[in-house]
């Protein structure tokens, strides 16, 4: 473990900007995180070639059990004021040993779904500006750029990267509502039908693992509200309201516009075309055939831009997650210096666009393809370690409150975070045995991306229980760094 380094130059702080953000730039941060334009084109038309037409309803399934979580989720956050969200909530609900290995697991899942990012904005940049513009330029140049930008936007005030997530997702998100009007004003090939919300078709139809594969991981980093806590405005009210807001809106959006596809090409349609070689252009065919081609365009380039938000919110939540070790000194504590007119945790930025620009580089000197090669798999092992996190904090959530309720009732704190707990450990579980769904890999080679999850918790807890036998006091002061109201 290291020591306070005492020659740290007094020009640096180790505080984050306070009172910067309000409900709505947290819900950029989270929701851009999610990336809609993104499931809605990928996930949708995998949900109805693996397993029917259930995946409007497994997609609100999905948001309801989060949402169930989230109640002891932002009942708790009142009394965490902490950039290091899962952290701090593993360690006051299970003992600090549980929270140093949630947040090993964390912090590593995180950075794997940030890295993952580089090889979808330069793979998809790529096949999209070759396509639509005749630029042919190598899938490393695009990701580069994006290495750039980030790095940029990670040394500046947090609300300026607010900011650009709140222009790139209010455009995907415009251009997939515009899309459904047109759909519902203009009819589609057969009746409207609500069979894709069916129970049979949802949670019995063969196949309905692979749903629920797709449907948690459409929400990954809606959690990521609490890491902001210690740059919120008012965050006993500001973390809970955005994290409301965000399920909600992505439950609801999800479920409407997968539905939607049923509508444009009908029940029976929708499955000839989930069939076909091209599956995934289906929101481009419905995108051409509703409101022109120019609507098509438009959607392919802001796949692009989609996928370079997702890279800017896991960019920030992943830094903030290395402030925090820094700042507990579980990690190098020149981690947890920030700039001092912005306030940003220059360092761990620096850190994560440096591993960042590791891998695309390793990547690139392998030979290896972007998407199936890079992409892909290091995007699966941030969703099974993001799942496996979520599941262990919701059981800290419960864990936190039986030890007195503070006021709120037993349904939200209780019963509500343990149903949530039950359904996440179940999405874990699905993810688990049909991960080879997510990684498109076959046989020994999933184990092998599955095991970091589990070995980081264990290595996680082993460290907590040393440092509480041979530095008593280090561990004493874990998590106590920022006030907080318990």
């Amino acid at each position: 473990m290291s020591q306070p380094n005492p020659s740290v130059p007094t020009t640096t702080t180790t505080t984050l900007a306070q009172r910067r953000l309000g409900v709505w730039a947290i819900v950029f941060f989270v929701v851009s995180a999610a990336a809609p334009l993104t499931v809605v084109a990928s996930a949708a038309a995998t949900d109805f070639r693996l397993a029917g037409i259930g995946g409007p309803g497994a997609m609100l399934a999905s948001g309801v059990v989060l949402m169930l979580f989230a109640f002891g989720f932002t009942a708790m956050s009142r009394y965490v004021r902490n950039t290091g969200a899962f952290y701090v909530y593993g360690a006051r609900g299970l003992g600090k040993p549980v929270g140093i290995g949630i947040v090993f697991v964390t912090i590593f899942s995180y950075t794997a779904l940030c890295i993952c990012f580089y090889g979808f904005v330069g793979f998809f940049g790529e096949m999209t500006f070759s396509a639509l513009f005749g630029i042919d330029l190598p899938w490393t140049v695009y990701a580069l750029m994006a290495l750039v930008i980030v790095g940029v936007l990670g040394y500046r005030k947090i609300d300026v990267g607010a900011k650009v997530l709140g222009v790139l997702l209010t455009a995907e998100v415009a251009i997939l509502l515009v899309l459904a009007i047109a759909v519902l004003a203009s009819g589609g090939p057969e009746p409207i039908s609500f069979a894709s919300f069916a129970p049979e078709n949802v949670f019995f139809a063969a196949g309905s693992g692979a749903l629920f594969v797709f449907g948690f991981g459409a929400y990954l980093g809606f959690e990521s509200t609490a890491i902001y806590a210690e740059e919120a405005r008012d965050p006993a009210r500001t973390v809970p309201i955005a994290t409301y807001i965000s399920i909600a809106f992505l439950g609801v959006f999800y479920a409407f516009t997968f539905w939607i596809l049923t509508v444009a090409f009908g029940i029976e349609g929708v499955l000839r075309l989930a069939l076909q070689d091209d599956f995934q252009d289906m929101v481009f065919h419905a995108g051409d055939a509703y409101l022109g081609a120019w609507a098509s365009v438009t959607m392919r380039v802001l796949i692009v831009t989609s996928f370079f938000a997702c890279l800017l919110a896991f960019h920030n939540a992943s830094s903030r997650y290395l402030f925090s070790l820094g700042r507990e000194r579980l990690l190098p504590s020149w981690l947890a210096q920030t700039q001092p007119t912005t306030q940003a945790p220059h360092h761990a930025s620096l850190v994560i666009s440096i591993v960042s620009l590791v891998a695309i580089a390793v990547t690139i000197i392998s030979g290896a393809d972007p998407f199936l090669g890079f992409a892909l798999p290091v995007y699966s092992i941030g969703v099974a370690g993001l799942v496996f996190a979520q599941a262990v904090a919701a059981i800290a959530v419960v864990g936190f409150f039986l030890r007195g309720r503070r006021g709120h009732s037993i349904w939200r704190v209780l019963v509500a975070p343990a149903l949530g707990a039950l359904g996440l450990i179940v999405g874990f579980v699905l993810i688990a045995t049909n991960f080879d769904l997510v990684t498109g890999l076959q046989g020994p080679v999933n184990l092998a991306l599955l095991a970091p999850t589990p070995a980081l918790f264990v290595a996680g807890i082993v460290v907590g229980i040393v440092l509480k036998r041979r530095r008593p006091r280090h561990y004493a002061e874990l998590t106590t760094l920022v006030p907080d109201d318990e």
